[in-house]
């Protein structure tokens, strides 16, 4: 017999508290949706009143099947619930469901506050009595929750008692400042259930200051709580909050959990795991954590031959679980400790079939390993190394050809007498027997200086004849650089990320002693395996 674990969403509260964060009304929005197609039980949207964005989202919410929860803290003391302004504006939201957060260690009750530990119990019951009272579903946030027990186990569990026997659905244990370890929590978890607080209406809610906050979460769900708070890719302040995109599906996949819990989440769902993560990096404009669990880029990456052997008779000998169960891939980098299975397989992916001792497997590997000697990286540089791969076996297409490129930078002052800087990009390239000639400078739409590789990259993509409309959708979402040498022998490695229209991200590198000619020859990769890519799916299509 299976028993319900809910599984409560802060990213736009509490993930809204990470560092360079700030989410857009319309993008709150955007993520509550992605959210609740996802499954999860309780979606918190913020803390109406607290700031425009979060009274804005509140005022218009979204209909969604998850409870949609606004968040606040107790009423304060010297008033009642019903007379306090802060309070007011959160019951105001119209959710069905509420979470306040309050304290529950004493130091932080008689110094931060500046009340007696009874007052502080009296806010607490008061406030959740207020919510009940208007049929709302009140949620406590037992904030310091672990450190305060740890000081003073009696008082912690008397703020969490006080909000249980007010009518809270939940308690939530919060492991506010992220050091308690996670055989302290199951330990502390355990006792509290021992004292008479039923798991059933406890949640966790833990911080990851020790990189431990799943770790932490799933203690805590082994010693006995029936809720797991977290948010998207971890998002929180200092070092964020548990990872759902981690929690869910080792609560979905991974034993004992798999059979002795159910979630919101079906397993149809999970397989938009890793759109749901990337989607929020895109929001955020960062680029994906390549090493993350589950949904990394590089979470079913296998570099070494001797793994990529086994892969291809196996893909268990080195994968947890399938990669497409969360919406991820399985890749096989290239580089130069690769063997002819790495290549064979990677090769596979790409669509082409190279038969085992072929000699092209040869003078491919060789290649490889040659222009890794001169400083390129084919281990993230994958849609290179395909374009690589396909010339030496001949079935790389010319789509056009650069004839020449100028790039310009000058210093100039604008007309506020400021210095400002502009570049400006001429490229020459040839399609269809046809020269053609594009000027492009390196300002964009406001008026900013985005800088020589833009209008390289605007110049390049502005007249290619019939292949400019098929590159529209394309764009850079990440651009770096590295000296791979020192002294006078320096070299630059360029790697740019890009994506499409079609939710595809690919990875290509240029390497130069002149970081123009390194940023040019990825450009020209990465419109080479786009227009690769289109005209095969154009060519299936018929």
């Amino acid at each position: 017999m299976t028993e319900r674990l809910y599984l409560y969403d802060t990213t736009l509260r509490d993930g809204q508290q990470t560092q360079g964060v700030q989410f857009s009304t319309l993008e709150k929005k955007q993520i509550a949706q992605a959210l609740d197609d996802l499954g999860v039980d309780y979606i918190e949207g913020g803390w109406p009143g607290a700031n425009p964005t979060d009274s804005a989202f509140f005022d218009k919410a979204p209909d969604t099947r998850a409870t949609l929860t606004a968040f606040g803290m107790t009423k304060r003391a010297g008033r009642s619930a019903e007379n306090d302004d802060v309070l007011a504006a959160v019951m105001n939201a119209g959710t069905k469901s509420v979470c306040l957060v309050g304290k529950s260690h004493d130091y932080h009750v008689t110094a931060a506050l500046g009340i007696t530990l009874e007052e502080n119990l009296d806010n607490i019951a008061q406030s959740v009595a207020h919510i009940v009272a208007q049929g709302r579903e009140a949620l406590f946030d037992a904030e310091h929750f672990f450190d305060g027990y740890k000081a003073n186990p009696d008082y912690a569990l008397a703020a969490c008692r006080a909000a249980l026997e007010a009518g809270a659905r939940w308690v939530v244990l919060c492991d506010t400042n992220g050091g308690t370890l996670p055989h302290e929590v199951h330990r502390i978890v355990s006792e509290v259930i021992a004292a008479g607080l039923p798991g059933d209406h406890l949640g966790i809610h833990t911080h990851n200051d020790t990189e431990n906050a799943v770790a932490c979460s799933l203690a805590a769900v082994d010693a006995g709580v029936r809720q797991v708070q977290g948010t998207l890719n971890g998002l929180g302040e200092r070092c964020g909050n548990a990872n759902l995109t981690t929690l869910i599906p080792t609560l979905l996949l991974k034993e004992p959990y798999a059979s002795a819990y159910e979630t919101g989440v079906p397993q149809g769902a999970l397989a938009r795991l890793t759109t749901v993560s990337r989607m929020l990096d895109e929001i955020l404009n960062r680029v994906p954590q390549k090493q993350a669990a589950y949904v990394g880029a590089s979470a079913f990456a296998h570099k070494a031959g001797l793994h990529a052997s086994a892969i291809l008779k196996d893909p268990s000998t080195y994968e947890h679980i399938e990669p497409a169960v969360v919406g991820n891939s399985r890749v096989i980098p290239m580089s130069n400790q690769a063997g002819q299975s790495n290549l064979r397989r990677r090769l596979a992916e790409a669509g082409l079939t190279v038969e085992k001792g072929d000699p092209a497997l040869g003078r491919i590997l060789e290649r490889v390993k040659e222009r890794e000697t001169e400083g390129y990286s084919y281990d993230t540089a994958q849609a290179s190394f395909e374009l690589l791969a396909r010339e030496e076996l001949g079935q790389m297409p010319q789509f056009f050809e650069v004839k020449r490129y100028k790039v310009t930078v000058e210093r100039r002052k604008n007309k506020y007498d400021e210095m400002i800087s502009l570049s400006e990009a001429v490229v020459v390239v040839k399609v269809d027997g046809e020269k053609l000639l594009s000027v492009s400078e390196s300002l964009d739409p406001s008026g900013s200086d985005r800088g020589p590789v833009n209008a390289l990259a605007k110049a390049l993509r502005k007249d290619l004849g019939r292949y400019s409309k098929v590159l529209d959708d394309m764009r850079l979402v990440d651009f770096k650089v590295r000296i791979t040498q020192g002294g006078t022998e320096a070299v630059t490695r360029v790697i740019i990320d890009s994506e499409d229209g079609k939710g595809r991200r690919w990875s290509t590198v240029g390497v130069s002693p002149n970081i123009l000619d390194a940023s040019f020859d990825a450009l020209l990769d990465a419109m080479n395996w786009k227009l690769l890519r289109d005209a095969a799916e154009a060519a299936d299509a018929v």
